[in-house]
């Protein structure tokens, strides 16, 4: 129980006297003294009663204090039945400590205060306890659509007085407490939460973040929706959600725990619920999406695709716009090329790509096939993943776990995406409409995702919009913002993921361009370095798509060829000679412009370029050495 808990019952007669900003410290005891010194009987977490017969002047309040701190008290309650009032020089003394005071009103025995505390930290509430995970249950299986996970944490905070959020394997907050989870600390949770859990150690698990620590019990599939109960570990680990409680579970006693799984159980009959509800998407995609594959009539996917809209947008009174996104998990510790990683090989499945089936713990290299009853289900994993990046109501709008279908093929995961046309969007978001604006093609982003900057007008954004209706849709960067950090921690070592996202398509013609497109940019994140990478439509008609081809040594020996002479003399002279070639770049090779970027006089900037080309042997006015620049930097 919390210190809160004990000012808020009026029977104890406390008054807080100082510390109100430590009021959600733990009370795990308590104890009565009048020691000077009871340090030997501390443990930490006391709620300690005492009569101030200790004090004989204002001298002895500091030292007191101080013990008390030392030992990790949760607060200090006096009584002012011995000196009528609470002394200054003892609320001074706590304040410097940051240690709660409060004040017992003389009619309150000590004994009172005690029996509360031990009736709380004790236990002997299991029965209420138990009555309150019945309540939890009903409220739960009560009505056509139950109470929902919001119902069980409110009840754990109000019963049990315990903060607990439900996660995804993202980190992304599905329900939870009033109070929101620190900035980032819901990515950390996760990422601690895959970690453990593919390293075999049994639940709940430990983190902690900042100075809170938090106890993450796994929410199993209950095998009552869409996936079965019993799967491979590296499947569930990838999918199921996780309860994040407020708290260290280390000292609970079983009982106690056993309450929580239950409530796990509880949640994961609402999880079920909601996949149930989402299979109908699954099959609708399931079906376009055979049909695209199989180079069916445009009028017959059109036709499919109208069956599909009012379920993906219910309401929608024009057709809409529609994406693609690919995605694929690779296990077995290191990438591993795919047969099909040159773009322009085809799709998976034919000839010159990879077996999607894989093999179990591997990466799915081409031609090889999984082992019966060992190898994980690679497009499963990927399908739930990818419903989970995507449910994301900043990318896709509102009520989003009902606009997206998500059907899988072998070891491929693909999305079709509902975008609400807008009354300028015709043809501008087409199949094969590669344009990419400035600065999006790098492909250098964390992870392996593209960053880019600003983008002129009616060009594409970093957000994925085009700056005027905001749906033009998903975009690779914003995709995995918010999930990198926890899949890599889950994946490290062990796994992959590679996203690859098409351009928008405004009608059933395009999709089989934008399935293809999907699939090629993926192909270009699976050629970058980390563990989970994305790449988007734009990056087809640049020179990224080259790049991560180019064998290793070869781009070794050609940036160290061009560059070393200038990393050389920067390390010797500071002459920032790197730094100046980017600029002198990015500028398009204008003096005026770059001079000013980097608030030089033009006759430095002179120099400087000059001696790149003096070190070099180019010609920075010619375009063939400026291409081999620029690739170079790019490289490197």
């Amino acid at each position: 129980m919390r210190l809160r808990a004990l000012l808020e019952t009026d029977a104890l007669g406390l008054r807080l006297l100082g510390g109100e900003e430590e009021l959600d410290r733990t009370v795990r005891g308590v104890m009565t003294t009048d020691l000077r010194d009871p340090s030997r009987y501390l443990s930490g977490g006391e709620l300690v009663l005492t009569g101030l017969a200790w004090r004989r002047d204002a001298a002895d309040c500091e030292p007191f204090v101080r013990i008390l701190a030392a030992a990790g008290v949760a607060g200090l309650a006096a009584g002012e039945a011995e000196l009528g009032a609470v002394p200054e020089d003892l609320v001074e003394a706590c304040a410097r400590h940051r240690l709660p005071l409060f004040a017992v009103h003389e009619s309150v025995a000590f004994a009172t205060i005690t029996e509360h505390v031990v009736r709380q930290v004790s236990g002997e509430r299991a029965g209420d306890l138990a009555a309150v995970v019945d309540r939890h249950r009903r409220l739960m299986t009560s009505g056509p659509a139950g109470g929902g996970p919001e119902v069980v944490l409110d009840l754990l905070g109000s019963d049990l007085d315990l903060r607990a959020w439900v996660l995804s394997p993202t980190g992304r907050r599905i329900a939870g407490a009033d109070r929101a989870l620190p900035d980032g600390a819901g990515a950390v949770l996760a990422g601690e939460h895959l970690a453990a859990t593919r390293s075999g150690r049994r639940g709940p698990h430990r983190a902690t973040v900042g100075s809170t620590t938090y106890s993450l019990f796994p929410i199993r599939n209950t095998g009552r929706g869409g996936a079965p109960a019993v799967r491979e570990p590296r499947e569930t680990l990838l999918s199921d959600w996780l309860l994040a409680v407020e708290a260290d579970a280390g000292d609970w006693p079983a009982a106690r725990l056993d309450l929580l799984q239950g409530v796990t159980q509880l949640i994961a009959v609402e999880r079920d619920r909601r996949e149930a509800a989402r299979a109908v998407r699954r099959r609708l995609a399931q079906e376009v999406l055979e049909l695209v594959q199989a180079g069916a009539a445009p009028a017959e996917v059109a036709a499919r695709l109208r069956v599909a809209a009012p379920v993906l947008l219910p309401g929608l009174g024009t057709a809409p716009h529609w994406q693609v996104v690919v995605a694929r998990v690779e296990w077995g510790g290191g990438r591993t090329a795919e047969a099909g990683d040159t773009p322009g090989t085809g799709a998976p499945g034919t000839a010159g790509t990879a077996n999607p089936t894989g093999t179990a713990g591997t990466t799915g290299t081409a031609g090889t096939t999984g082992t019966a009853g060992t190898a994980p289900d690679t497009g499963a994993m990927a399908q739930a993943l990818l419903e989970e990046i995507l449910v994301d109501p900043a990318a896709t709008g509102p009520d989003p776990a009902d606009r997206i279908a998500v059907a899988h093929f072998g070891g491929e995961a693909v999305a079709l995406v509902p975008l609400p046309a807008g009354p300028d969007r015709a043809g501008s978001g087409a199949a094969g409409s590669t344009a990419a604006a400035p600065g999006h093609s790098s492909g250098d982003g964390p992870g392996g995702v593209a960053t880019g900057g600003d983008a002129p007008d009616g060009a594409e954004r970093a957000d994925g919009t085009d700056g005027t209706d905001g749906s033009r849709g998903l975009h690779a960067d914003t995709l995995l913002a918010a999930v990198r950090a926890p899949l890599s921690a889950g994946l490290d070592g062990d796994g992959r993921l590679t996203l690859g996202v098409s351009a928008a398509v405004h009608s059933a013609e395009g999709l089989r361009g934008a399935l293809e497109e999907a699939r090629h940019a993926r192909r270009v994140a699976a050629a970058r370095p980390g563990r989970v990478c994305a790449a988007g439509h734009h990056e087809l008609a640049s020179h990224v798509l080259l790049l991560p081809f180019v064998p290793d040594d070869v781009r070794r020996a050609f940036t160290a060829r061009l560059l070393d002479p200038l990393r050389d003399y920067d390390r010797r002279h500071r002459a920032e000679l790197i730094p100046t070639l980017e600029a002198f770049l990015d500028s398009d090779g204008s003096w005026t412009r770059c001079a000013s970027r980097l608030h030089l006089h033009v006759n430095t900037l002179r120099y400087r370029v000059g001696r790149i080309e003096q070190l070099t042997g180019r010609d920075l006015s010619r375009l063939e050495d400026k291409l081999d620049f620029f690739l170079a930097l790019r490289m490197s």
